[in-house]
């Protein structure tokens, strides 16, 4: 690895005409006054930073859960998966990811399987770390059935800022452990909805790293039954 890559990252595509935007802002604010030109240099680096898109490294060990996302771990309960994706009306250990506006905003697969049904729900826009986001924002949900016919839920909820959420997939397509599928513009959550009986193992305030954090492991279940 090269030390500038340590630093500078590659953008998603999505954050393309944001950057272009702020640029073109910062050129007449130079243009304006100097001081305020320095400013609009300094929001489109951080437009820039907000769109990054890293690699990231996937733990190989088969049944592990991973997180979709960068951020806290702001809520672990139990909760019933959204209506509109169909599953089981019956509570599910909830494990909410809370993305800052500093946080990579690129969601990744936290399994690999089907994508059975991706529903999209429009909502308020309440702030993400709160409890009742997960019911009254706008969100899209994804409904990913593994290998051995267990299903997960995974579902993105724009925030206080966001006003975007983007998704990539739709039923029928596969995905792998810490797959790119979406990203959500300027602030958001994802929820991991874990299958029964599969115990998270992070704590609340425990910082996530998308496609590589541990949530939770599948054959945890298995053994404990064994």
């Amino acid at each position: 690895m090269r030390m500038r890559d340590t630093f500078i990252k590659p953008m998603h595509r999505e954050g393309v005409r944001f950057v272009a935007i702020f640029a073109a802002v910062t050129l007449v604010l130079f243009l304006l006054w100097e001081p305020l030109g320095w400013i609009g240099v300094g929001l489109t680096v951080w437009c820039y930073y907000f769109f990054r898109d890293p690699e990231r490294v996937t733990p190989a060990r088969p049944g592990l859960v991973v997180s979709p996302a960068d951020g806290v771990v702001s809520l672990i309960e139990p909760a019933v998966p959204p209506a509109e994706l169909g599953m089981a009306d019956a509570p599910l250990t909830r494990v909410s990811v809370f993305m800052s506006v500093f946080n990579c905003h690129v969601n990744r697969s936290p399994v690999a399987g089907e994508v059975v049904s991706v529903a999209y729900r429009p909502g308020k826009f309440f702030n993400a770390s709160l409890d009742k986001a997960s019911v009254d924002n706008e969100r899209n949900g994804l409904r990913i059935r593994m290998q051995d016919g267990r299903e997960l839920a995974v579902v993105q909820i724009a925030g206080l800022v966001a006003r975007r959420i983007v998704c990539f997939v739709k039923p029928g397509d596969r995905l792998r452990t810490g797959e790119r599928f979406g990203l959500i513009r300027f602030g958001s959550r994802l929820d991991v909805y874990l299958p029964p009986g599969v115990a998270p193992l992070v704590e609340i305030g425990q910082t996530m790293v998308a496609g590589e954090t541990v949530i939770a492991e599948l054959l945890q279940a298995e053994r404990a039954e064994a």
